[in-house]
């Protein structure tokens, strides 16, 4: 009954993604809550997806020769991200977790990230303490946002997508704010996905990655008024709901998305090893952060 720990292979993928979509079924439905992947087969393309990115980590916990979960570090920029991890919903307990998370932890020390950081349900008290007994601190509270935001933006800023051109500016914003920036994984939002910027004054005050899926959205912003510009704009642009993980803490923004009939899906949780600087603007974080 020893779990083994190796990379995945090619014909790891279908296995891993019923996996990651049975487990993260039954933790969300056995909590009433809207389980993160509608099909299996949207996890198997997840799971594609990170196998085949040479900026992805991904490993397997094996069992007796079957495969029983797996986990992904994204190694796009200085910090790196961790997730999905999942394990068989029937092979959960056994210590495939924790093995599956020293192992993404360890090739953190060895490619000398800056740091480590992940996005966890916060009902999940199981990966709650999983994750704080391997040494991430808890960070920020989040809150799965979902909705439409209609209306128009301020006169005096322009919302569009992204350009190839506005790669420079963008970096320095999430420098400005985070202390480091994500202008690779950004790069690498896939093409299916859109991402914005908010224009205020001629220069670039805002962006966010990919605001219609919120577990690879990011944004940062140098007030509220250009993130709030920014969703409107970008909600206005896609014409369809926009989702976002919100910093619960930035209270004033999230009384705005409130009001503007935004609705909670559930409560997420933000934690980090390695440095860490406390946010100096708005910003949202995606599951990678």
């Amino acid at each position: 009954m020893t779990i083994q720990i190796r990379e995945m292979r090619e014909a790891d993928v279908e296995r891993c993604g019923g996996i990651c979509y049975a487990a993260f079924k039954e933790i969300a439905e056995r909590h009433n809550f809207r389980p993160d992947f509608p099909t299996p087969e949207a996890a198997i393309q997840l799971t594609q997806a990170f196998f085949s990115s040479p900026d992805v980590f991904s490993v397997v916990a094996e069992r007796d020769g079957e495969v029983v979960g797996s986990n992904h570090l994204w190694e796009y920029d200085a910090i790196r991200a961790v997730g999905p991890i999942t394990v068989d919903p029937n092979a959960q307990a056994k210590g495939a977790g924790r093995l599956l998370m020293e192992a993404v932890i360890e090739r953190g020390k060895q490619k000398s990230s800056a740091g480590v950081r992940l996005v966890q349900d916060s009902f999940n008290s199981t990966s709650l303490s999983l994750y704080a007994s391997l040494g991430f601190e808890v960070r920020e509270p989040l809150a799965l946002m979902e909705g439409q935001l209609e209306g128009d933006v301020p006169p005096d800023v322009t919302v569009r997508a992204l350009k190839a051109e506005d790669y420079a500016s963008c970096a320095e914003l999430c420098r400005v704010v985070h202390g480091f920036d994500r202008v690779n994984e950004l790069k690498h939002t896939p093409p299916f996905l859109t991402s914005f910027v908010v224009i205020r004054d001629g220069r670039i005050t805002g962006y966010a990655s990919a605001p219609q899926f919120w577990a690879l959205n990011h944004a940062v912003a140098e007030t509220k008024s250009d993130m709030c510009a920014l969703l409107t704009g970008a909600s206005n642009l896609l014409g369809e709901p926009i989702s976002f993980l919100l910093p619960t803490r930035q209270s004033i923004l999230f009384r705005w998305c409130l009001q503007k009939g935004l609705r909670v899906l559930k409560p997420m949780t933000l934690m980090t090893t390695g440095a860490y600087q406390e946010p100096r603007s708005y910003y949202l974080p995606s599951v990678g952060y």
